[in-house]
């Protein structure tokens, strides 16, 4: 491949062990150094260094310039979608990148402008757009409280948190993220302008109706369709080349042949003229303006903080399955905050893990972090000394990649698996969609969060109990004929799961209505697999054994764990209930049962209604569990026999 021969000629082997020679002599001073230090929360990349050869640094080399051939022209679309000046965007690639990349621990990770925070900013920028600062200054606030979450996410060991964000909610934002930037990107590929509505409604009647009425640029439509077919064309002919930068190239080299200008065709140069200047400090927004406008920005920034923080996780998740190398969750949401507190400082636009620049790191054969650091070396060294042909690329023609770009982003695939998984996944697939479409993205994040716990929350209180009783033959087996039910005076109800807020009021209910039977004189709850006590369950509990208390009935707990027990003991129902009517588990796993039974025919029998009789025995299962479990409506193996339940 034509790859392979450049790398060869960029490192021709007669002068690889040369240069190794060099290598290893300049690089035993830094690793020297490290040592030295013995500071193990040093720059991962720093540790790296130990074990790095020339070997590695060529392939992180020829790595790095496969980025760098992507990123130029994604970080280009970014700013035309944003509205920022090109470089400012194309800084994150430089300086957010390299100081990212120091920090993480991930080999192939690349940080970078990305399609989410990119339309994340273009919207914060609308709801602020009356405040008299630049949109550069406004992203740079979002960009410092983000990076200032994400640090602080990483110290304080946040990472975790992410894992209960429903994955449906971050499929459903990707493709409403495309099909944003998608439709947002027709109008500049066609020439007609920008909608006085932004939004996606207004977008569209805007589209429709300039390709209607035909008031449009003849000459950028054709730009922005020839630039489109000729990117499929290479990508199906030849899917291992990179299409963005071919065709951009072609078209930048045609606007200055044939003075493309002259034919009103937009030109980057018209959106934000690109200087050859490296990126300087120009420190953070906290000044009295900035601070000013956290009040306003502090919801989008959240947001885009956790979805950046997701992203981030996901992908290096996703590239060390592939390397099998092992990654530092926490570690990641450092490396991401300090990328983006430090493009702050330099004026760059905020930005996030980029999934496809990471996945070109690794399909080019990166083997450290220095791939992206590297990279961000040739991006400067492009926009120092070629940013001039940067601006004559007509904005057509990246209008055409960026809707290739947001058409990847809409993963048929997973919108399957989502949609049809289960009920739940589904509402949260339409809402999220429908919320990110119409609504604020930042909202929308947090609808599909909350859409997706309220959902859990109604699963995991919710239990259901079913009748259980000895059939002919002496097994445990649900009564199929419910009026040839028996009237009992004791009630088991098994109880398993999370007995957390959620569930604590209708497992309450649903015990009371079993317990409406006026034979029922003691309700023993077997809470061997009952977990999550809090301070709503004992409540419950509590108001339990008060009502059947004044029913003149008994409640007798058994099984309960250390956990469990520890609970009740801090917070005085094990006073309430009586120590006499709780039995913890035992090794014996029947003994605690059996012992609340002995306690239940002792209570009948002292009772003037108890008549010391032999007494039925009602065992109540959850039915909704042994269906996920898959467990047959029979015993397991501490409830085996009737004779265990004798009293």
């Amino acid at each position: 491949m034509w790859w392979r021969k450049a790398r060869e000629a960029i490192f021709p082997k007669r002068a690889e062990q040369a240069a190794e020679r060099v290598f290893h002599d300049a690089v035993g001073g830094l690793t020297d150094v490290a040592d030295y230090l013995r500071y193990d929360p040093v720059p991962a990349f720093w540790r790296e260094l130990r074990h790095y050869s020339w070997a590695k640094l060529r392939a992180d080399a020829y790595a790095a310039v496969m980025i760098a051939i992507v990123t130029i022209p994604q970080a280009i679309g970014f700013a035309l979608v944003v509205g920022l000046p090109v470089q400012a965007v194309l800084a994150t690639a430089i300086v957010g990148a390299a100081v990212c990349s120091f920090f993480s621990t991930s080999h192939h990770l690349v940080f970078g402008p990305t399609n989410t925070i990119s339309i994340i900013l273009a919207g914060a920028l609308l709801t602020v757009s009356d405040v008299p600062l630049t949109a550069l200054q406004k992203v740079l606030v979002v960009g410092f409280m983000m990076g200032t979450i994400q640090l602080a996410s990483g110290f304080f060991k946040l990472g975790n948190l992410t894992h209960f964000i429903s994955r449906t909610v971050i499929v459903a934002y990707g493709t409403a993220v495309g099909i944003l930037i998608g439709v947002g990107q027709i109008g500049n590929l066609l020439g007609l302008g920008r909608a006085a509505d932004v939004s996606l409604p207004g977008t569209v009647r805007h589209v429709l109706s300039s390709v209607i009425r035909f008031d449009l640029n003849p000459m950028t439509a054709g730009v922005g369709i020839a630039s489109l077919l000729l990117m499929i064309l290479i990508r199906r002919v030849k899917p291992g080349w990179p299409e963005g930068i071919l065709v951009l190239g072609l078209f930048g080299v045609m606007s200055v042949s044939y003075n493309l200008a002259a034919s009103h065709v937009p030109m980057v140069k018209d959106a934000g003229e690109v200087a050859g200047q490296m990126p300087l400090f120009v420190g953070f927004p906290t000044n009295e303006a900035g601070l000013e406008l956290v009040p306003q920005l502090a919801s989008v920034a959240l947001a885009a903080a956790i979805l950046g923080m997701l992203e981030t996780i996901s992908i290096s998740k996703s590239m060390a399955a592939r390397s099998g190398q092992k990654i530092n969750a926490n570690q990641e949401l450092v490396a991401m905050g300090a990328g983006n507190i430090a493009a702050t400082a330099f004026g760059a636009m905020p930005g996030s893990s980029s999934f496809v620049r990471s996945a070109v790191s690794y399909e080019a054969g990166g083997k450290t972090q220095a791939a992206s650091i590297i990279s961000s070396v040739i991006v400067l060294a492009i926009v120092s000394f070629s940013a001039t042909s940067l601006n004559y690329i007509p904005i057509a023609a990246i209008a055409a990649y960026l809707i290739l770009v947001a058409l990847r982003l809409i993963n048929l695939e997973q919108i399957r698996i989502t949609r049809r998984s289960t009920r739940s996944d589904a509402v949260v697939f339409w809402v999220t969609l429908a919320a990110a479409l119409f609504l604020q993205l930042d909202t929308a994040v947090y609808v599909g969060i909350g859409v997706s716990l309220a959902l859990f929350l109604r699963k995991a209180s919710a239990p259901s109990l079913v009748e259980y009783g000895f059939n002919e033959i002496g097994q445990l087996a649900e009564l199929e004929n419910k009026r040839q039910r028996r009237n009992s005076a004791i009630s088991i109800v098994h109880v398993e799961g999370e007995l957390f807020f959620g569930a604590a009021d209708l497992f309450q209910e649903q015990v009371r209505y079993l317990a409406d039977d006026d034979q029922i004189k003691v309700v023993i709850l077997r809470m061997k697999n009952a977990r999550h006590l809090d301070a709503t369950s004992v409540l419950s509990l509590l108001q339990l054994h008060d009502y059947l208390e004044r029913s003149k009935r008994h409640l007798l707990i058994s099984g309960i764990n250390e956990e469990v027990e520890r609970v009740l003991e801090r917070s005085g129902a094990l006073q309430r209930i009586g120590k006499d009517n709780v039995f913890p588990a035992e090794s014996n796993l029947t003994m605690s049962t059996k012992r609340a039974l002995l306690r239940a025919s002792y209570l009948l029998q002292q009772s003037p209604t108890g008549g010391g009789e032999k007494s039925e025995v009602r065992i109540f299962y959850d039915r909704k569990r042994e269906k996920v479990e898959g467990a047959a409506p029979s015993l397991r193996s501490d409830d085996v026999r009737p004779s265990d339940y004798s009293i």
